[in-house]
């Protein structure tokens, strides 16, 4: 792999949740290809080895993790296997989270327990990762997370009230945690991303729901993962170390904030 940036401007190895399969796998990649070495963490072990194996073919570092994020011993175990095999973790995003599989539907038609598990993955998830990660970060004075939300929190999409609570949810998330873990050196973002097409099949929004969107946009095409990188590795590195506690939306310009 080729990289265009010092490898130094990252901090350490990286965690990337929900990583094997779509923006998380993206975003995986992308880190390996600054050589940080990389955990893809997935609850499918599967996925995550076989990205984990993309990576190390491509010449880069990477241990695939089965984790579910919403489960506070997972996490821990995640950490510790990390600082085992790749060192202490310094970068951490927080991408897992269930949408794709959610149907659109009214607020009242939400059974109870979709909503709590939404939440428990979307925002607990988010906050035991960055517990389990933040000690490591504290003891080398410097670390990076970076958290998914979405830029459905600012157009207040209907009929994903579960799926938009917990990402308007990680923005508060996001900029309390950064005032508690500034003085230790580390920083707290977010990227709010448009609807992104990946290889991740949908069944509620087709090619032509995303043309649509994609018109309505300042940038009149649809959204990939390549339009997030810049801003993720932004984030990552340190190029944002004065940077804290900001959301960065990314959508092509749908929304503006």
């Amino acid at each position: 792999m080729t990289s265009k940036r010092q490898g130094s401007r990252f901090a350490g190895p990286a965690i990337v949740t929900g990583a094997g399969q779509g923006l998380g796998r993206a975003f995986a990649k992308a880190l390996a290809a600054e050589r940080v070495p990389v955990a893809v963490a997935d609850l499918d072990a599967g996925s995550a080895e076989r990205v984990a194996a993309e990576i190390t073919t491509q010449g880069g570092r990477a241990i695939g993790l089965g984790i579910d994020v919403s489960d506070q011993a997972s996490t821990e175990s995640m950490a510790a296997a990390v600082r085992e095999q790749l060192g202490p973790p310094a970068i951490l995003v927080n991408n897992a989270a269930i949408f794709s599989t959610l149907a659109m539907r009214a607020f009242t038609e939400i059974p109870l327990e979709e909503w709590t598990r939404v939440l428990n993955v979307n925002v607990t998830g988010a906050f035991l990762c960055a517990r389990a990660v933040i000690p490591a970060m504290a003891e080398q004075g410097r670390g990076k997370i970076v958290n998914l939300s979405s830029t459905t929190v600012f157009l207040g999409r209907p009929n994903y009230l579960h799926y938009v609570t917990s990402k308007a949810a990680v923005i508060g998330m996001t900029r309390a945690l950064a005032s508690e873990v500034g003085p230790l050196g580390v920083t707290v973002n977010a990227i709010a991303p448009g609807s992104t097409e990946t290889e991740v099949e949908r069944a509620t929004i087709t090619r032509a729901d995303r043309e649509r969107l994609a018109a309505t946009s300042a940038l009149k095409r649809v959204q990939v993962p390549d339009d997030l990188l810049g801003a993720l590795l932004f984030f990552a590195s340190a190029d944002s170390d004065f940077v804290t506690g900001q959301t960065l939306i990314v959508d092509g310009g749908i929304s503006f904030n």
